[in-house]
């Protein structure tokens, strides 16, 4: 009996790929990178017959020669980084996996919202270089409670934003576009749907959760940030180039906002001179907000059931339009 060949896209650790080994169901075999190198990727996409990817580059010219691919699968629900339009014109579907995500995001999210209005990262900094700042911190520190936190987008990550912030005793608004919330379930999270333009003007805080499109792209700009309170903080855990970096970076340096807290960027990884970098009002991780181990297993445990279900002639869920 032929066995199917799965290359896992992304350059990662043994310690990853034994968590997706785990999970790999009878009958795959799991092809793993040696190094993060493109031209590795071309030879073994070859091949395989699924392709499993985080973040990685699927270009055109990795997908001419992919003649056995059946299925791309990515583990997210982000898919900006593969060329989709030469997938459809192979008619190669594409994948996504939300199962894993939305917890890890939301709590991520919590966490950075803390982080940066109780000035973790300085009060560490300080306190390993030997200063004490036990009441140097109070006059910028603030508490979530009594704050208005303003949610951009209200889909899974939106609404477990919402359910763990609720808690908090904050106000919360939100800005969605294409997704209608029935009344019951406004008032169950007790959320109030609002303008683009009314959030802005009111949130403290201001999250961001939508995906990436042509249309969302560079969304948050210089305008938007001057429209934002001058006590505002900003947080980004969903896709970098949503930001127009360059215009977060003034922001944050002339004090037009806050503060803000990163999980992603515009180029991942950033540069090493990247002016955010210098600031002391930002809190930033290096595209972390998923990545745990609970949810990588989760990830891993949908992300090949719907590889199995290609090879039982079954259509696989949660499909690429």
């Amino acid at each position: 009996m032929s066995r199917f060949k799965v290359i896992y896209l992304n350059h990662a650790t043994e310690d990853v790929y034994d968590i997706i080994r785990s999970q790999l169901p009878d009958g795959f075999d799991l092809i793993t990178l040696e190094k993060d190198d493109d031209q590795e990727r071309r030879e073994k996409i070859k091949e395989v017959d699924f392709v499993l990817v985080a973040t990685a580059k699927i270009t055109e010219d990795m997908l001419r020669d992919a003649k056995k691919l059946k299925l791309i699968q990515h583990q997210g629900v982000g898919y900006d980084t593969t060329d989709v339009n030469t997938a459809k014109r192979m008619g190669i579907p594409i994948g996504l996996t939300p199962e894993g995500t939305s917890i890890g995001v939301a709590e991520h999210t919590i966490l950075l919202i803390l982080a940066v209005y109780k000035k973790i990262v300085v009060a560490h900094n300080s306190l390993v270089k030997g200063e004490w700042l036990q009441f140097a911190l109070r006059p910028n520190s603030y508490e979530m409670y009594g704050k208005t936190l303003g949610l951009i987008g209200f889909g899974r990550i939106g609404r477990e934003v919402a359910k763990r912030a609720k808690p908090f005793d904050v106000r919360i608004l939100y800005y969605d576009k294409y997704i209608h919330v029935p009344v019951d379930e406004k008032e169950k999270l007790g959320v109030e749907e609002v303008s683009f333009k009314r959030l802005l003007s009111e949130a403290d805080i201001v999250s961001l959760h939508v995906p990436l499109t042509n249309e969302t792209r560079s969304m948050m700009n210089r305008e938007v940030f001057k429209s934002m309170k001058n006590s505002a903080i900003f947080i980004n855990t969903a896709r970098g180039a949503l930001v127009d970096e360059g215009a977060l970076y003034e922001a944050l340096r002339d004090r037009t906002i806050a503060g803000a807290g990163l999980d992603v960027f515009e180029k991942e990884p950033p540069s090493a001179d990247n002016p955010l970098f210098k600031l002391d009002n930002v809190v930033l991780t290096p595209h972390i907000s998923a990545g745990t181990k609970d949810a990588l297993i989760a990830k891993m445990r949908a992300a090949f059931a719907n590889l199995v279900r290609v090879t039982k002639g079954e259509v696989p869920f949660n499909l690429v339009p």
